[in-house]
């Protein structure tokens, strides 16, 4: 189950995304599911096609089909396990 406390702690892999902001006009309004992530990279894939996504300069909105969280991709531009590691940590 997904909550604004331990989001950042999931696989964002099967989520259905939707950048907000961006500083990449070509990338702002994209929308699709993720279906990988890489340290700088969100994957997703869209209506169009396979879109990498640059995460430190955009903004998320992910849906877990339910509830809805807005992510700073500044947040999460780590490798999955490293950003899993440092919010462990930050939670604790």
């Amino acid at each position: 189950m997904y909550n604004n406390k331990n989001i950042l702690l999931h696989e964002f892999i099967n989520l259905r995304v939707k950048i907000i902001n961006s500083s990449d006009i070509y990338q702002s309004g994209l929308e699709g599911i993720v279906i990988d992530e890489t340290k700088n990279l969100l994957i997703i894939n869209t209506k169009k096609g396979i879109e990498k996504i640059v995460k430190k300069i955009s903004v998320f909105k992910f849906t877990d089909g339910k509830n809805t969280f807005i992510i700073n991709g500044r947040d999460i531009n780590y490798k999955p396990y490293e950003r899993i590691e440092k919010c462990i940590k930050l939670i604790k």
